[in-house]
């Protein structure tokens, strides 16, 4: 039962996001249909699949949604057929955005990268640096994904260093970095459905993330400074012991340099592409993005005439990793159901009021002060960062706000870091738990609450002369 439930949600998901690009070119009232009944076969597969654990989440948001729907008197015809719909752009977005992956698998990108730049990385705190600023942009490929993929290639390049001190250098360096990235990185399904549904400038909100997150990296060097003196351990001679066995073993120079400039060539065309296609046919952003990878990476494995390899990738992907998925999209089907019932019955509207009333009633407070803690907070209620500024921003959209849109954006996305940072019940903490070993609390509140509390009150300062001094 479960193997054919599994099947049936593959194709299920395949033909929801299928019928999401033929709705959108030519809308017919069948399409819809055929993509509704999609979306709910589906959700049926995945509460079939998946356990009651693992089903729990996407579980309560249904059951939550279905009520806020029969208090509110809303019709549940329409609840079933346009709320299962909600979530279409974003669900086609991450069932593509992996397909990057296939690429890296491909050549050695990631190790040319390191040992072309190794005399760059002779201490710690450029090490520290160069690990988080690599570990973004492969997370712009493979967003979460990046955590174990990056910890095994730094684990066997420090292979001797296993103790505490060391797994804090090495965990931190990867978490913290993955959580500045859905400040800025547009691949982010979380960062992107933000900007397309509080129309927000796409390039401003970037650039503003980008100098955010290079600030967070900066606070991060720091950090790990001051613990490498707590720890009383020289990190910066460990790592010079092993860049010297690295360097005696390493590649052809030339062939490093090749693959970085190749890298360096895939990365800039798929960002560019995606920006002009963006700009000059109007289309929202989540709608660009998917057709964009599958061209692109297609496109390179038949220039690299590799035709084989793709095929053996994509039924690999389609035939084994989907299945895997359920909960995930599943999670995000409902949520989708209970933006579209909140929405209908109005509750967004009091939901915010509400935040404005503490904003009224606390002097020096504002909207975007609270406005992290509620991503904080749903995050340590099992919520991912993805699911809850799909709800709020959901929610906002509806709202006439008095911020200007990319602060919003930065006030609710500097939440999720923090929820990324602290949360134990979320993805990225409980995937670097199951690499490195180390429980789920030391990798989270025990090596990260410090500079939580010290990132949040630096994005307050520059959000609060951003609201007050500029706009």
């Amino acid at each position: 039962m479960k193997k054919f439930s599994a099947a049936g949600f593959v194709a299920a998901i395949c033909l929801y996001a299928i019928m999401h690009y033929l709705t959108f070119i030519f809308p017919a009232d069948t399409g819809m249909v055929i993509l509704s009944l999609s979306g709910i076969v589906a959700i049926v597969c995945a509460a079939i699949n998946l356990s009651l654990r693992s089903f729990s989440i996407p579980l309560f948001l249904l059951t939550a949604a279905t009520v806020v729907q029969l208090v509110s008197g809303g019709p549940l015809g329409a609840f079933f057929i346009d709320g299962i719909v909600q979530m279409r752009s974003l669900i086609t977005l991450l069932l593509i955005v992996p397909v990057i992956g296939w690429i890296l698998r491909e050549e050695p990108y990631i190790d040319s990268i390191m040992n072309v730049a190794h005399n760059l990385l002779d201490s710690s705190k450029k090490f520290y640096f160069g690990v988080m600023i690599v570990n973004q942009i492969i997370a712009y490929f493979l967003l979460f994904g990046s955590i174990p993929m990056m910890y095994q290639f730094i684990n066997e390049f420090l292979r001797n260093k296993k103790s505490e001190a060391w797994e804090y250098f090495k965990g931190t360096a990867l978490l913290r970095s993955f959580a500045l990235t859905t400040l800025w990185v547009v691949s982010i399904p979380s960062f992107a459905f933000a900007v397309d549904h509080l129309d927000a400038s796409l390039a401003g909100t970037i650039a503003q993330g980008f100098f955010i997150s290079m600030g967070g990296i900066l606070l991060a060097v720091w950090f790990a400074s001051y613990k490498e003196k707590i720890y009383g351990i020289n990190f910066t001679a460990g790592i010079k012991e092993e860049i010297d066995r690295l360097v005696q073993n390493t590649e052809d120079v030339k062939q490093s340099k090749r693959h970085v400039m190749e890298f360096a060539c895939l990365f800039v065309s798929l960002f560019s592409t995606i920006f002009i296609l963006h700009i000059t046919m109007g289309w929202g952003l989540l709608m660009v993005i998917p057709p964009v990878i599958l061209v692109w990476t297609c496109a390179y494995f038949l220039v690299k005439r590799r035709g084989d390899r793709l095929f053996i990738q994509a039924k690999d992907y389609f035939g084994e990793e989907m299945k895997y998925k359920s909960q995930q999209f599943s999670l995000l089907l409902a949520a989708g159901m209970l933006i579209f019932s909140v929405n209908q019955s109005g509750i967004g509207n009091y939901l915010v009021d509400s935040l404005f009333y503490l904003e009224e009633v606390v002097p020096f407070l504002n909207f975007l002060v609270i406005l992290p803690f509620t991503v904080i907070f749903l995050g340590f209620l099992g919520l991912g960062p993805l699911t809850v500024i799909v709800l709020v921003a959901g929610i906002l959209q509806n709202v006439s706000l008095p911020y200007p849109a990319e602060l919003v954006v930065l006030s609710m996305t500097s939440g999720s870091v923090i929820s990324v940072l602290l949360s134990p019940v979320i993805l990225p903490i409980i995937i670097l738990s199951a690499t490195n070993g180390l429980s789920i609390l030391k990798n989270g509140f025990s090596f990260n609450l410090g500079y939580s509390i010290a990132f949040y009150l630096f994005v307050q300062v520059y959000i609060q002369f951003m609201w007050y001094v500029v706009y």
